[in-house]
């Protein structure tokens, strides 16, 4: 079994060193880049999408971009920002950052242009609720089922197999620094312990953790960022040298060209699109939720969360590291590194600190991934699928979240940037040929609003033909 596991995992290496480059690097930038000059930088337009939050819904009863926006933030804020965070700069360096924020800004424009396309495709269920996202844009605009299936279940297979796994495995490593830390029974222990948890608030128990949870990750993402914010002010006298340090790093094309797997530039890209998820196609599923007048404001809302993800809580996980002192190595990686950087100013609450932001974030991305992972399965089969079969794939969904504590970190960080690359490998060809229409779009939506106007859409105004569409007649 263990050589049957090792013979996947070098397959899984090798493809994602071609996905990610040059593949992913080119598609990546280049589509952020062309997005970014075809919507007059867009990034720049923060104050029209506070606007746009303020807003209620449309209708009574909606979800309001707010809302929909705290979904997909939810998601996008995770163990990510901190394991993800971490383990970039250990192993790429701590000009990763920089990449990450590259992505990040750039990406902002990718993540407007496919979340306007899920507005504007969205569907209208029995009860008058919208959803979407990106295999419904494919199949109606592109007239592909087999494309749109295809990106289905790959989204399926990166959420229920890749970010499960790699979730459970980033909060079970968050314990490997205490003593009681056994490596051949602990992961066993914790991976069980999620697991059922997980079981208990998925298949009907659990309404009431939800609600806690729910209440508490908000709290804890602000406490998070002002303890990074202490760090800082502690060690002050550090950031010109950090800055000094991330800029040197990452434009050190010499040694990123002479390692290029393991260079600043490769993880800092893969690390931000597993933290923001900017063009990957995840986001819209939420954004299509949303209940707003027109589709160009939830594009802007969800540009906004691309940006609270990295350079907020990711670049509050980075400082807090590089300011402590502590130097990132290999070994280190993930949690390890950030915990033994809080212990610096906190002492061992630094290590609790970090076990517990990772528990709250991570079992909420646990459950928050079963909505993206349902949504697809909904839209494979057609229909809600009855109660047997939702028990079969959520038995599923919990197995594989046992199984990711009990791996090896680079294995399942590579199984889940696997699956991520072959999702954005779909979605990011599929926005540019369809992008045009939220461009459009966006043109009808500023001039609604330079004219004084609380901007309405009509799809014939882009010209598409109302009758393919469940709203915007």
């Amino acid at each position: 079994m263990a050589n049957f596991i090792d013979t996947i995992y070098h397959i899984i290496k090798t493809v994602n060193g071609f996905i990610y480059f040059p593949v992913l690097i080119i598609l990546l930038l280049g589509v952020g880049i062309y997005f970014t000059f075809r919507t007059g930088l867009i990034q720049l337009k923060l104050f029209q999408t506070f606007k746009v939050l303020s807003e209620a819904p449309s209708s009574k009863g909606g979800v309001s971009s707010f809302q929909a926006l705290m979904v997909s933030t939810a998601s996008r804020v995770g163990t990510g920002n901190i394991v993800g965070v971490s383990a970039a700069l250990c192993l790429g360096g701590p000009g990763a950052l920089f990449w990450m924020w590259i992505v990040a800004i750039i990406g902002g424009a990718s993540a407007f242009i496919e979340s306007t396309l899920a507005q504007i495709y969205k569907h209208k269920d029995e009860n008058g609720d919208s959803y979407g996202g990106p295999a419904y844009y494919i199949q109606a605009g592109l007239k592909s089922k087999f494309l749109a299936s295809a990106f289905a279940l790959s989204l399926i297979a990166c959420y229920a197999v890749g970010f499960n796994m790699l979730a459970s495995y980033n909060i079970q490593s968050s314990f490997s620094s205490y003593s009681f830390y056994n490596p051949q029974t602990t992961p066993m222990i914790i991976g069980g312990i999620l697991a059922l948890l997980t079981a208990f608030v998925i298949l009907g128990g659990g309404k009431s953790i939800i609600h806690v949870t729910e209440k508490l990750v908000p709290l804890m993402g602000i406490l998070y960022v002002l303890v990074s914010l202490l760090m800082i002010v502690m060690n002050i006298k550090q950031l010109p040298e950090i800055f000094s340090n991330i800029f040197q790093n990452a434009l050190d094309f010499k040694a990123i060209f002479g390692g290029l797997a393991g260079s600043s530039l490769i993880h800092g890209i893969k690390r931000g699109l597993y933290s923001n998820e900017a063009g990957m196609g995840s986001a819209p599923n939420a954004a299509a939720a949303a209940d707003v007048s027109h589709p160009v404001k939830q594009g802007l809302v969800q540009m906004l969360s691309v940006f609270l993800d990295t350079l907020v809580i990711c670049s509050a996980t980075a400082f807090m590291g590089l300011s402590s002192g502590v130097v990132p190595t290999e070994t280190m990686a993930g949690a390890p590194y950030i915990q033994e950087a809080l212990s610096t100013v906190f002492g061992q609450w630094g290590y609790y600190f970090i076990s517990l932001s990772l528990i709250l974030f991570g079992f909420t991305t646990l459950i928050g991934n079963l909505y993206y992972v349902e949504s697809n399965i909904i839209y494979l089969v057609g229909k809600v699928p009855n109660i047997v079969f939702q028990w079969f794939y959520r038995i599923i969904f919990v197995i594989l979240i046992y199984l990711g504590a009990v791996q090896k970190q680079a294995f399942v960080w590579d199984m889940a940037d696997l699956f991520m690359g072959i999702m954005a490998l779909i979605n990011l060809p599929v926005i540019i040929i369809l992008g045009n229409q939220a461009i459009k779009a966006l043109k009808d939506y500023n001039q609604q609003d330079k004219a004084g106007q609380n901007p309405v859409f009509k799809s014939e105004k882009i010209g598409l033909n109302p009758a393919q569409f469940d709203f915007w007649k």
